[in-house]
């Protein structure tokens, strides 16, 4: 797996603040896909908290706030949400509940559905982790298009087969 150099301090630094803040939250996008076998490189860190949390964390993250918090959309998403860039490190943290996704098949805005509750504990960079559901995961990621979502889709669905047989 590649990832950028300060990919496990950026994680280890945001968790702290999270769980100093009593904040729960999950890792999701292609991080969570690579705890599920996913092989692409990680562009950034994706993490879920509560919407209303997401404001108490600013006054630890002030210098290193690229974007909000605030509504971000673009062609694929529609979020609350705060970007963070940690040693050069993207964070992308965003609001759990009032997410949408543009889906690249019908072009309809969809609620994604996110539960904290069913994240699953893994171990990362030696940081135990709560992790997006896999099925929710594979879930929002087939709404997106593009050739690294079919490539964590596929993980995803491996890793499942794998579960189930054993």
């Amino acid at each position: 797996m590649s990832h950028h150099p300060h990919l496990p301090d950026a994680l280890r630094w945001i968790i702290a603040i999270l769980r100093k803040h009593r904040i729960p939250f999950q890792v999701t996008g292609g991080l969570a896909a690579h705890f599920y076998g996913s092989q692409r490189p990680i562009n950034d860190i994706d993490i879920d908290v509560p919407e209303e949390a997401i404001s108490a964390v600013v006054p630890d993250v002030q210098q290193y706030r690229v974007f909000g918090p605030a509504r971000y959309e673009d062609g694929a998403w529609d979020v609350f949400l705060m970007t963070l860039e940690y040693r050069g490190q993207l964070i992308d943290i965003g609001g759990a509940e009032g997410t949408r996704i543009r889906d690249g098949k019908t072009s309809k805005w969809t609620p994604v559905h996110c539960d904290l509750l069913t994240a699953n504990e893994k171990q990362l960079f030696g940081t135990i982790v709560p992790v997006v559901d896999p099925h929710d995961l594979i879930a929002y990621k087939e709404m997106l298009t593009g050739e690294h979502q079919q490539e964590d889709i596929a993980a995803v669905k491996k890793y499942l087969r794998q579960e189930s047989s054993q």
